[in-house]
């Protein structure tokens, strides 16, 4: 499929100057839609009940959805969106009508899975989110000079999107925040469930602006169900002989020990709009069309 990223960056390039003089031109819509489809066009998805990680849990794809195995979403999150390498994701959970060049794309779901013990959930029901929020607000902000260091935007945690639901029977967690990254006029959504298992978590996000919420909600209780993890893997048989239980609970799991990895994919999506926006920009108001907002102008 590398083929067709090389085919975009050629037409680009094409598009930059003419054959007859060094005066920029630009390229067709028809044109970059014809490579934007070729891409779009170039996945197999999956449907139905999906193995994840060898037997380790199903993924029942709830209607509406498609579902892009490991090596394609890898493909679609380094060499198409600019992510490095390295996420090893289980796939990427798309609604129907989405697709990684969509004109007007909302929404997808990363599924990876984190083998890092068992989670204790007795801190659960003695949380107090309100102090949590400012805990994690203020560790963004502490981190920014770092992340400005690197060459990344600064970033501010607006507040809960959706305040911390922790389902202690089916030991599924999901909590949602707003962001908001420093030269952008939308504030991203970043959308976060996780399944507790015997050793370690699945880690569903969905990432977006922050105008998706009410349409990610629609979904989300049927995403919720959609994931389990199979008979010898639930956390009903964790075996506290064997088992390693992690050095956080419920709590560090919301705000600590996930927190830059979530918070560094919601940069890295806004990365990819970046680089997806600048690529076209010679394409006039064609641009905002297929990828909506960037960068303010003030930016």
């Amino acid at each position: 499929m590398k083929h067709f990223y090389l085919l975009l960056i050629c037409l680009i390039g094409f598009s930059s100057y003419s054959q007859t003089d060094d005066e920029p031109s630009e390229l067709s819509e028809e044109e970059l839609r014809v490579v934007l489809d070729s891409i779009n066009n170039s996945f197999t998805y999956q449907y139905g009940e999906i193995d994840l990680k060898n037997g380790l849990a199903t993924l029942h794809v709830p209607d509406g959805f498609k579902f892009l195995d490991g090596e394609q979403s890898e493909y679609v999150l380094t060499e198409l969106w600019g992510n490095p390498p390295g996420d090893n994701p289980i796939g990427l959970l798309f609604p129907e009508d989405m697709t990684p060049f969509h004109d007007e794309f909302t929404y997808c779901v990363e599924i990876t899975y984190s083998e890092d013990g068992y989670i204790e959930d007795d801190d659960a029901k003695d949380l107090d989110y309100s102090d949590l929020l400012e805990d994690m607000q203020e560790d963004i902000l502490a981190q920014n000079p770092e992340r400005e260091a690197q060459g990344y935007e600064a970033m501010e945690l607006i507040g809960w999107a959706s305040p911390p639901f922790y389902d202690s029977e089916n030991k599924k967690l999901h909590w949602a925040k707003e962001l908001k990254f420093e030269g952008y006029e939308a504030n991203t959504l970043n959308y976060d469930i996780r399944v507790l298992g015997r050793k370690g978590y699945l880690n569903l996000t969905a990432i977006g602006d922050i105008y998706i919420l009410d349409a990610f909600n629609e979904d989300r209780d049927n995403i919720l169900a959609s994931v389990e993890f199979n008979d010898g893997n639930r956390y009903a048989d964790f075996n506290p002989d064997i088992d390693e239980v992690a050095a956080y609970g419920i709590g560090g799991l919301i705000a600590g020990k996930i927190l830059a990895k979530a918070g560094f994919f919601a940069l890295i999506l806004k990365f990819w709009k970046f680089i997806a926006i600048g690529a076209v920009a010679i394409f006039g108001g064609f641009r905002k069309k297929i990828f909506g907002g960037g960068k303010s102008d003030d930016a």
